[in-house]
């Protein structure tokens, strides 16, 4: 049986939660209020929004955490060279392995567990400024990390025994800039790792709309494989005035306000193509 609305959101650091946010009250502007999707579901960065969205608050509440000194998360900043060297040992490493591979997140996993980083606690209670909720809501939600150890991906919700803050950690745990984060005795990675928004679980429903702050090789592939099992498929991607606020490093808390405002724009733009597939 075929259920009706997903909205699937996928990583892309702080520039990419703030960009989403706005891209998702840019749409509410516009007439679309894409939180009524029956799953809600996030990868990395995603899984903050998803949390976020799923919390109950308003809207203009979400906006006013990105935007509110007084209100905004307590960011850890890489410093850009620890960025940078990120995708260069990434790229170097990896280049000869195809994207979704149990034996690439393996050596990503690797990676991320033997690289120096802050205490998990720590970086633990980043996730905790960012989500206004941290009890899972009831209604659908789905966030992904993968095991550092096997490759193997994991897809936490309300039933999974884990923490709300817990899965978004993991899920959120850039390899080789933050800690891997243990659950159960289980070290997890970023749900990145696989692919970075993880399109596919969303198959089953009869529309997925898709916001994905950063590439995705696969997503590709995987918007065509959602098609093909029946599913109609939008995909929101950055424009260039959402690029040029990201700048880069989108870890750097510095691009909240730009990136908000960028997908805010962006959002409004979008609404009539966006109002069309998700209300008929």
């Amino acid at each position: 049986m075929t259920t009706e609305r997903a909205l699937v959101l996928g990583g892309g650091g702080v520039a990419g939660i703030a960009w989403a946010t706005g891209i998702v009250a840019g749409l509410a502007d516009g007439g679309v209020d894409v939180r009524e999707a029956d799953l809600l579901q996030g990868t990395s960065a995603g899984s903050n929004v998803a949390a976020q969205l799923g919390s109950g608050l308003e809207l203009a509440e979400l906006v006013r955490r990105q935007v509110d000194p007084e209100l905004q998360s307590r960011e850890i900043v890489p410093s850009m060279e620890k960025f940078a060297g990120l995708w260069e040992t990434l790229s170097a490493t990896l280049a000869a392995m195809p994207t979704d591979s149990v034996e690439r997140r393996r050596k990503i996993g690797a990676l991320a567990l033997n690289a120096e980083s802050v205490p998990e606690p720590r970086r633990r209670a980043v996730i905790e400024s960012r989500l206004p909720v941290h009890e899972w809501p009831e209604r659908a939600l789905r966030i992904t990390a993968v095991d550092a150890g096997t490759g193997e991906l994991r897809v936490f919700d309300k039933d999974s025994g884990v923490a709300l803050v817990d899965a978004v950690t993991a899920s959120s745990a850039v390899p080789m800039v933050w800690p891997c984060a243990t659950i159960g005795g289980v070290r997890y990675t970023d749900g990145g790792v696989r692919t970075s928004v993880n399109a596919d679980l969303a198959t089953g429903f009869a529309r997925v709309l898709i916001i994905a702050p950063m590439p995705d090789a696969e997503l590709e592939a995987q918007a065509a494989g959602l098609v093909a099992a029946g599913a109609r498929v939008e995909v929101i991607v950055p424009d260039e005035a959402a690029i040029a606020a990201f700048g880069l490093n989108p870890l750097d808390s510095a691009t909240r306000v730009p990136s908000l405002e960028a997908g805010r724009a962006q959002g409004k733009t979008e609404a009539e193509r966006i109002a069309a597939f998700w209300r008929d």
